[in-house]
């Protein structure tokens, strides 16, 4: 099967942390005999036999757009400096399907990617992402999405099961929709977890005030003392005043995580009220054996078993009792070994995860006249 997948977002490098799970994802697919796959991306490494689908001036503009925090952040912070941005990567998307006729099918990661698509019966398999139902509330764009669909096969994949309401009210007419989660690097899977004094909890998060949510508020009476710990790490991508008793240690990679702050961690915290889909991070903290305390919100609620596997909160005290009672060893180990257990038989690794796509693509290709 020949395939064009589409993403503006991409790492740049081993140490930079944004679109590492395209990588991931496009790493596994280039592992297929049975797939030929086309890229078209933000520059960055990519493994021997995908081909690269950008042209060099696509390149430079698409490297432009990650420096100033991809596309989604321009929308939210709108300036007269970038208000063409929007334009812009719609008229160089365009461009590249009409480049690219030869392939099967097109996997197109966000929604706002497949916009526009022209008229040339390619069948689509959709990413979608929990801020793409953002993207749904802007006049016009259930209208402009569903004639991009019109007259190929299109199959949305959202990568959590909350999201399947939205988008069976707006699309089922002209799509069918499957949720398809991600997968896990397995050296998340092979991390030894060893306990510590004080407790070691983490926050690993871009740091916007949807994102961080009640962090800090929550966690002063718990952290402020001295009694355990709170590492925070992340790009500051909205300032904010972090109080000197957070550890925070800016954007980290993966690897400093795997072998350096998850096996002497006693949980991950998260109180986002971002819309996400299912956050990568606690997938693989999950891998890894770590218990998580989250907010309650949907996006997490597809993660967290509250109760097995991590607890879910909606106030403060709620909180203070969840890291309390997750910091029992007893029932840290309980929460541990189900999380791992959970993401090794329903998310799996990215080879899972590309197995998933992969029958989809099989049938898309199956049932469309293209070519």
């Amino acid at each position: 099967m020949r395939v064009l997948m589409v993403s503006t977002s991409y790492p740049r490098d081993s140490s930079d942390w944004r679109g590492v799970f395209i990588r991931a994802l496009v790493e596994a697919t280039a592992r297929r005999t049975d797939i030929q796959l086309s890229l078209w991306a933000p520059p960055g490494k990519v493994p021997v036999g995908v081909y690269r689908a950008a042209t060099n001036d696509e390149s430079h503009w698409l490297s432009w757009l990650m420096e100033r925090g991809g596309i989604s952040h321009l929308i939210r912070h709108p300036s007269p400096f970038n208000l063409h941005a929007p334009l812009h990567l719609l008229r160089r998307l365009r461009a590249v399907y009409l480049r690219n006729t030869d392939v099967d099918l097109y996997h197109i990661n966000w929604l706002q990617c497949a916009l526009p698509l022209p008229d040339n019966g390619i069948p689509a398999l959709i990413s979608v992402l929990g801020n793409d139902l953002k993207l749904l509330r802007l006049p016009l764009m259930r209208r402009l999405l569903r004639r991009a669909m019109r007259r190929r096969r299109v199959i949305l994949c959202p990568n959590a099961e909350w999201m399947l309401g939205p988008l069976d009210a707006a699309f089922s007419d002209v799509a069918e929709i499957e949720p398809v989660s991600f997968g896990v690097d397995a050296r998340w899977f092979a991390i030894e977890r060893t306990t510590r004094t004080p407790s070691r909890w983490v926050a690993i998060t871009r740091l916007t005030a949807d994102k961080l949510g009640p962090l800090l508020e929550w966690s002063k009476p718990l952290f402020s003392n001295g009694v355990r710990e709170l590492h925070l790490f992340g790009p500051m991508q909205e300032k904010t005043r972090l109080p000197d008793w957070i550890y925070y240690h800016g954007a980290i990679d993966s690897n400093a995580l795997v072998y350096e702050w998850f096996p002497s961690a006693t949980g991950l915290i998260t109180l986002s009220r971002h819309a996400e889909g299912r956050p990568q991070i606690m997938l693989e903290a999950m891998a890894a054996g770590l218990p998580i305390v989250a907010s309650r919100m949907p996006a997490h609620a597809t993660v967290v078993r509250d109760g097995l596997t991590g607890i879910l909160c909606d106030s403060i005290d709620g909180y203070v009792r969840a890291i309390e009672q997750t910091e029992d060893i007893a029932t840290n180990s309980r929460f541990g070994m189900a999380a791992r257990s959970i993401a090794k038989n329903e998310f799996g690794t990215w080879d899972d995860c590309v197995n998933r796509y992969s029958q989809i693509y099989s049938r898309l290709c199956g049932s469309s006249s293209h070519g």
